[in-house]
C-alpha cells in the first residue's frame, strides 16, 4: 500500500511538472509570459552543434552514395548492420564486367587479338574491382564510422541534456512566474489572509532558489559537453584526410592499372587498333598529360605522368638523336627494344616505319621503340 501510495505521490508529482512546463510554454508562445534567455556564448555553442550535426548527416550520406551507388545495396547493408550480422560479399561492378570479359576472351580464342585483349582488360577490371573493395572497407572504417558514432552517440547526448536544460528553464520561469503572481497577489490583498499570503511568497521563493540552482547546474553540463564540439572538428579532420589518402591511393592504383594495359594493348599489331582508318600503333600513357598542356607534370602516390616535349621535332628527327625514356616497356617481339624509365637512348628515324615509332639504340642493342615514351633531348 505504501508503495503504490509513493507511486501515485510521484506520478501525481510529474503530471503538475508537466502541466506547469506546457502552460509556461505556452504563454511564452503567446506573449504571455518572460523567458530567461541563455547566454550568447551557451547559445553559440548550441548553434555550432546542430549546424555540425546537420553538416556531418549530410556528409556522411552523400559520402555512402559516392561509394556504394546502388541503393537497394545500401538498404540491404543498413538492414544487416542494425540486425548487427555481416552483410553478404557481392561481386561489384568492375569484377563482374572483368568476369564477362575474361569469359568473352576465353570464348573468342585467347590466341586470337580480340580474344587476348578482353582477357587482358578483364583482369585489368578485376583488379580495379578488388581496389575498389578496398577503397569501400577503409573509408567505412577510418571516415564514415566516426561521424556516425558522433550522430548516434555524442549528439544524442548533447540532444538529451539540451532537452534536460530546456525543461530546467521552463520550471524556473513557472517558479519566477508563480512568485510574481503570489507577490501581486499579497499586495492586492494585505489585510486579508496576509500570514496565508505571506506563507505563498516564502515557498515560491524557496522554489525559485531550488529552480535557478537546478537550471544553472544542468546549463554547466550542457556547456562542457558542448565545448567538446571543437575536438570532435578536430578528429573529424584527421578522418577525412584518411579518407583523402584512400582515396588517393584508389586512383593512383587504377591509373597505374590501366597505365600497365595500355601499354599491354599498344604491344599488339598497328592493324589490329585500326579503328575508321586511324592508326594507334603505340599505347599512349601520356594522352592525360597532353589533354593538360605540354610540358605537364602531375604527381600522385609517386607516379608521374610527363608530356614529352618536341614530339614533333621526334617523328620528322633526321639523323640520330638522344632521348630519354618516360616509362619502362617490354618489348613485344624482337624487333622491338624494351625500355626502362629515365634512361637515355639514341634514337633515330627510319625511311618506311610507322609514324608512331623510331628505331632505338642503347649499345649494341637496337630495335623499334614507341615515341610516346621518349623525351627528346637537347
Amino acid at each position: 500500500m505504501n508503495i503504490m501510495d509513493f507511486n501515485m505521490k510521484k506520478l501525481a508529482a510529474d503530471a503538475g511538472t508537466f502541466l506547469s512546463r506546457a502552460v509556461q510554454f505556452t504563454e511564452e508562445k503567446l506573449g504571455q509570459a518572460e523567458k530567461t534567455e541563455l547566454d550568447a556564448h551557451l547559445e553559440n555553442l548550441l548553434s555550432k552543434a546542430e549546424c555540425t550535426k546537420i553538416w556531418t548527416e549530410k556528409i556522411m550520406k552523400q559520402t555512402e552514395v559516392l561509394l556504394q551507388p546502388n541503393p537497394n545495396a545500401r538498404i540491404e547493408e543498413f538492414v544487416y548492420e542494425k540486425l548487427d550480422r555481416k552483410a553478404p560479399s557481392r561481386i561489384n561492378n568492375p569484377e563482374l564486367l572483368g568476369q564477362y570479359m575474361i569469359d568473352a576472351g576465353t570464348e573468342f580464342g585467347p590466341g586470337t587479338a580480340y580474344g587476348n585483349a578482353l582477357i587482358k582488360c578483364g583482369e585489368t577490371q578485376k583488379r580495379i574491382g578488388t581496389a575498389d573493395r578496398e577503397l569501400i572497407q577503409t573509408s567505412a572504417l577510418n571516415f564514415l564510422t566516426p561521424l556516425r558514432n558522433f550522430i548516434e552517440g555524442d549528439y544524442k547526448t548533447i540532444a538529451k541534456e539540451r532537452k534536460l536544460l530546456q525543461n530546467k528553464r521552463l520550471d524556473l520561469d513557472a517558479a519566477k512566474t508563480r512568485l510574481k503572481k503570489a507577490k501581486a497577489a499579497e499586495t492586492r490583498s494585505s489585510q486579508l489572509n496576509s500570514a496565508r499570503l505571506e506563507g505563498d511568497n516564502i515557498m515560491s521563493e524557496q522554489e525559485l532558489r531550488i529552480t535557478q540552482s537546478e537550471f544553472d547546474r544542468q546549463a554547466e553540463i550542457t556547456r562542457l559537453l558542448l565545448e567538446g564540439i571543437s575536438s570532435t572538428h578536430a578528429h573529424h579532420l584527421r578522418c577525412l584526410n584518411d579518407f583523402v589518402e584512400a582515396q588517393m591511393t584508389y586512383y593512383a592504383q587504377c591509373y597505374q592499372y590501366m597505365l600497365d594495359l595500355q601499354k599491354q594493348l599498344g604491344s599488339f599489331p598497328s592493324s589490329y587498333l585500326s579503328n575508321n582508318n586511324q592508326t594507334s600503333g603505340t599505347p599512349v600513357p601520356s594522352s592525360l598529360a597532353n589533354a593538360v598542356g605540354s610540358p605537364a607534370v602531375a604527381s600522385t602516390s609517386g607516379i608521374v605522368i610527363t608530356s614529352p616535349s618536341n614530339l614533333n621535332d621526334l617523328k620528322e628527327s633526321s639523323g640520330s638523336r638522344k632521348a630519354r625514356v618516360l616509362y619502362d616497356y617490354d618489348a613485344a617481339n624482337s624487333t622491338e627494344l624494351s625500355l626502362l624509365a629515365d634512361e637515355v637512348i639514341t634514337v633515330f628515324s627510319v625511311v618506311g616505319m610507322d609514324s608512331d615509332w623510331l628505331m632505338g639504340e642503347r649499345g649494341n642493342q637496337k630495335g623499334k621503340v614507341p615515341i610516346t615514351y621518349l623525351e627528346l633531348l637537347n
